[in-house]
């Protein structure tokens, strides 16, 4: 039997335990043992729930009870949840998270930790909610030199921009439409501002490389000024936006990024909307492949714990490998990295556009006052320094490949 502890019983926590008490025969089954919530902690009660009598407050007792070898992480933040994962670690328990933001804080200082102390620390549910993309990368796809990973990474993000696109409504009407339902926070600025996506990208950019993408050094960009004009152009184009988290071998280096994009119908990422999440992975043997899917909620997020739970089952005493090295990358200077972009800017300043673009291609979607453009392919600094020649644009968008 293995001793389960769960650490937070919010949204994904109570999922995990329901994931686990629901699908109980076919887990046991793929695990080849029986699994058993011990514990649940959390600072609250909850009388009249199905296993009140499991919530603890302390976290000692999980941390001192021998029996316990799994702990599933759904606090979210970075403390208390760090201290507690790395001191399980430490006392060979192994530690299945959701929990983003940590890891792209501390992944390979706990993944070490966890090596040293023949145990695991795993995050399948961290990146893309239920969708299967940590274990692929760790595993199916081995035999392969990833370069490239493109993501659709937030489901509140794209919600907001599907229906933008597809009722033509405004950014602000959307977000709170978005709130109203539950799709975003009462803060939305991790969602909002690309920070989230952010993460993520510097988690499955990590495993790409084998070392360290600081998630802090990736340059990040939201979406708070896509208006409804940009989604006419963008229709007139055949055209969306979506907020897109890429890390890619360039001419220039290895870039990772996070911004919003025009993409063409042909795009593997155009179709996919609402708040479904996506990733597109391109290797130097296989080509293309695409791993799509609910990237978050609670139940998707919870079966990802549990799949990671499972993986600790079969294999007691045994760290399942992850390559994510301490080592930094350096990461290309965004100014190197060559686009072309849609510019929109005042009908007034169309002769200084054509001067300081001249092979542009111009757009016309009927707004008024406006003169619409789409420029060459050409680097961030070749870019904004014509652009700050003509003194600016009314919203600038860059173009996927």
């Amino acid at each position: 039997m293995v001793q389960v502890a769960v650490l937070g019983y919010g949204t994904v926590g109570s999922g995990v335990v329901e994931v686990i008490e629901t699908n109980k025969a076919d887990i046991d089954k793929k695990a080849g043992t029986h699994l058993n919530v011990k514990y649940i902690l959390d600072l609250r009660d909850f009388p009249g729930d199905p296993y009140e009598e499991k919530v603890v407050h302390d976290f000692n007792i999980i941390l001192n009870d021998p029996e316990i070898s799994v702990i599933c992480e759904t606090m979210g933040g970075n403390e208390p949840a760090y201290t507690f994962s790395k001191n399980a670690l430490l006392a060979g328990k192994s530690v299945c998270t959701s929990n983003k933001e940590l890891v792209a804080n501390h992944g390979p200082e706990l993944l070490r930790i966890a090596r040293e102390n023949h145990c695991n620390y795993l995050f399948e549910a961290s990146v893309g909610g239920g969708i299967p993309i940590i274990r692929p990368l760790n595993y199916s796809l081995t035999a392969e030199k990833i370069d490239s990973i493109t993501g659709i990474l937030n489901g509140t993000t794209n919600y907001i921009l599907t229906k933008m696109d597809k009722e033509g409504a405004g950014f602000d009407e959307v977000l709170k439409e978005a709130q109203d339902k539950g799709y975003a926070e009462k803060n939305p600025e991790a969602d909002v501002e690309g920070y989230d996506a952010c993460r993520k990208i510097a988690i499955l950019s990590s495993l790409m490389k084998g070392k360290n993408v600081d998630y802090k050094t990736i340059y990040t960009e939201g979406i708070t000024k896509i208006t409804k004009e940009d989604f006419i152009y963008a229709g007139k184009m055949n055209h969306s936006i979506k907020l897109l988290a890429m890390s890619r071998d360039t001419e220039a280096g290895f870039l990772a990024m996070v911004a919003p994009f025009m993409i063409s119908k042909e795009h593997p990422l155009y179709s996919v909307s609402d708040v479904f999440n996506a990733v597109y992975v391109h290797g130097n043997m296989l080509g293309d492949s695409m791993y799509y899917g609910r990237g978050a909620g609670k139940l998707p997020t919870a079966s990802a714990v549990v799949s990671d739970v499972v993986d600790c089952a079969r294999h007691p005493g045994k760290t399942i490998m992850c390559f994510w090295d301490d080592e930094d990358i350096t990461l290309t200077d965004i100014a190197d990295v060559k686009h072309r972009f849609f510019v929109r800017v005042s009908a007034l300043k169309k002769d200084e556009a054509i001067a300081a673009f001249p092979s542009a291609s111009e757009l016309n979607a009927g707004v008024d006052g406006e003169y619409a453009f789409v420029t060459d392919n050409m680097t961030e600094k070749e870019f904004d320094e014509k652009l700050a020649a003509i003194g600016g644009a009314i919203n600038r968008i860059r173009m996927a490949d």
